[in-house]
């Protein structure tokens, strides 16, 4: 589907979008990496000029509500080192392995994370770049791949990677070193291109910016998405630990971010709306495991909330029919929401509207009517 609004809606912290509880600002956080004196910052902001939440989103970013001084806000994010290029606010979406460097996968793509952004800033073009259109780098785990990003790139065996758009292996192999390169060169002609379509996608044949790019005929991957977060005491490889912690519904109070914060710690914001606790020694971590169930993040990976999702709803979105976040939580509470043991159950994600935003790539989709919710098709 090709979008007929010319004007990019997305918010970012200096673009600010007017939603029905107040302001709302986007903050990107590239790879979703983020300081702890970054997240402390951002509590802060939320507790002061906002509505005391902090919102992850499904590309690992923030978002910020019911703010009343969008100037505080924004100067508070570009002092905490979170807006780095004003006029590329909007356009530094990447998504990447969440534990990347730290458990499994092919390679450390951290510094391509590092790599890409700045090169992103560094091109007056990408400015020009959809506020929708997203990178995704995987570090061969397969865990984000199945985002369907606009461009991205995977590992594989023996040190090359694939070159995939709109979520689709193109057979394109890059040496690794190359792939930051070849991402910042298709989003350059998606730019020139593009016309009206904000995504890849929406192209008519998005083979025209693979450039001469010479596809091989076998061995393509065929990305699945990932549906649950990382939960729990995870042991990285070298003998530290990551602490997951399932937010539920991905709404962060601001007393429990600066709780995390405390942990002095790097912290990771993944795709699954959760947070990953990085390089703990045992000691810090069986500390925090003392503090922060109590405070409602979820380290149990058989609780249902990793299984259940929602939009804003009412009172924050205009369009909704109902209070749906509310509704998921008393799904959650009364044992209806089909949560998996194994892999059985698929995640439910409750909407407002049928526009049904923020659902997920599988799963069961319910929408709130004067009935009742019913489930989406399609």
């Amino acid at each position: 589907m090709i979008r007929t609004r010319d004007r990019d809606g997305c918010p970012g912290a200096l673009r600010v979008h007017q939603a029905a509880d107040g302001a709302l600002a986007r903050v990107r956080v590239p790879g979703g990496m983020i300081t702890a004196g970054q997240l402390e910052a951002l509590a802060g902001a939320a507790a002061e000029f906002g509505g005391g939440t902090l919102e992850l989103t499904g590309r690992g970013n923030v978002q910020l509500r019911a703010i009343t001084d969008a100037d505080a806000v924004a100067e508070v994010v570009a002092a905490a080192g979170l807006l780095p290029s004003p006029r590329h606010e909007l356009v530094r979406n990447i998504v990447a392995s969440p534990l990347s460097g730290r458990v499994g996968g092919l390679v450390d793509i951290r510094p391509w994370v590092h790599r890409l952004d700045a090169a992103i800033q560094a091109d007056p073009a990408l400015a020009d770049l959809p506020g929708r259109f997203l990178f995704s780098l995987d570090d061969g785990t397969g865990d984000v791949s199945g985002l369907a990003a606009d461009a991205g790139i995977q590992a594989l065996d023996g040190g090359p990677v694939a070159l995939l758009l709109a979520g689709r292996d193109t057979g394109v192999r890059l040496a690794g070193e190359d792939g930051v390169g070849a991402l910042v060169a298709i989003a350059r002609r998606f730019c020139a291109v593009r016309g009206n379509s904000w995504r890849v996608k929406e192209l008519d044949d998005f083979a025209t910016l693979l450039d001469g790019h010479s596809p091989v005929p076998d061995n393509r991957l065929r990305p699945t998405p990932t549906t649950r977060p990382p939960v729990g005491w995870i042991p990285q490889d070298d003998g530290r630990v990551t602490l997951g912690a399932a937010v539920p519904l991905g709404v962060l109070d601001a007393r429990q971010a600066r709780f995390v914060a405390a942990v002095e710690a790097p912290v990771v914001i993944t795709p699954w709306r959760s947070l990953l606790i990085c390089d703990l020694s045992e000691e810090v971590a069986d500390n925090a495991l003392r503090v922060l169930p109590g405070l409602g993040l979820v380290f149990d990976d058989t609780s249902a909330w990793l299984d259940v999702s929602a939009c804003v709803g009412s009172p924050g979105c205009a369009r909704s029919a109902a209070d749906v976040r509310a509704e998921a939580n008393r799904a959650v509470q009364a044992g209806t929401v089909p949560h998996r043991t194994g892999s059985a159950a698929e995640p439910v994600h409750f909407v407002g509207c049928e526009r049904a935003c923020g659902r997920p790539p599988v799963g069961q989709v319910l929408v709130a009517t004067p009935d009742g919710y019913r489930p989406v098709v399609g």
